[in-house]
């Protein structure tokens, strides 16, 4: 599978014919009108190993640029990731919707439709989920674990400053201008299976991003790698902060069922994200 990359200020086309990333028709998604679009940056990437994915992956850090922030409190500038390792742990972590483990010191709240989520390797996600078929279906980029929500496909990502609040109460509201995600075993290129269909449009995993009046400023399939452990990434970068949450449908289908039979079952692993900031 050849690496896919994308990087356009205006348009977006594939590289290659296998992915397109889907620019939204007025209405097309409920988003604003397309005389109000304002395209970003799109870096994108599909292979079999984590290497396939690693040149774009840091030309998206330099097009947000400066420093990974860590845990720092709020800064002007830079970017947080999230690898969901735990420091190297690979204990499975069970968490509740919404789940603000990186809220006080990322700026990052997660929420999902369904009952959690959880952090695990590949071991732990056949656990957690009642299928040994997931010991071999999924990689994780980074050391151990993958992160997935729980009874639900969906997960919604708020920012707010780093720092913010006391002892992580009533944080403040931010803006980033960038995000971007990888995802394991993103299989099919044409978003088709069983279930509610979405036609030909894309890959079966859409990331769609909002800004802070909940409007929705882009949309986008990701490309596929079809294969078992295969990874992807998708994300893209705004000259200034303007996106204020982040939502994921990864794969057509809740975790749990064999990634089979048309049916594509998604696990997410690194998360990337500009300096969270008030205004923009």
């Amino acid at each position: 599978m050849k690496t896919l990359l994308l990087v356009s200020a205006m348009t977006i086309a594939a590289v290659t014919s296998a992915t397109m990333a889907a620019v939204p028709r007025d209405g097309q998604f409920g988003g604003p009108s397309t005389k109000n679009f304002t395209a970003p940056q799109v870096f994108q990437a599909a292979g079999p190993t984590a290497a396939s994915l690693q040149g774009v992956m840091d030309q998206f850090r330099l097009a947000i640029g400066g420093n990974n922030n860590l845990n720092a409190a709020g800064l002007d500038s830079g970017r947080r990731e999230i690898n969901w390792d735990g420091g190297g742990s690979t204990a499975t972590t069970e968490s509740p919707t919404p789940f603000n483990g990186f809220l006080a010191n990322r700026g990052a709240l997660f929420a999902t439709t369904g009952t959690g989520f959880v952090q695990a390797t590949v071991q732990g996600l056949a656990t957690e989920f009642g299928n040994a078929t997931y010991e071999t279906e999924f990689k994780a980029f980074t050391l151990s674990r993958l992160f997935s929500p729980v009874n639900s496909n969906i997960t919604e990502t708020t920012f707010f400053v780093p720092g913010s609040g006391v002892n992580g109460a009533n944080p403040t509201p931010a803006l980033t201008s960038a995000f971007g995600a990888v995802f394991s075993d993103v299989d099919q290129p044409d978003g088709s299976g069983p279930g509610n269909k979405r036609g030909n449009r894309g890959a079966s995993t859409l990331i769609q991003f909002f800004g802070s009046k909940g409007e929705l400023l882009f949309s986008s399939f990701v490309p596929a790698s079809p294969g078992q452990g295969t990874f992807t990434f998708f994300g893209i970068v705004y000259s200034d902060p303007r996106i204020a949450s982040v939502r994921i449908l990864a794969g057509d289908e809740a975790p749990g069922p064999n990634d089979e039979f048309g049916r594509d079952i998604v696990m997410m692993d690194d998360f990337i994200y500009g300096e969270p900031r008030i205004g923009g």
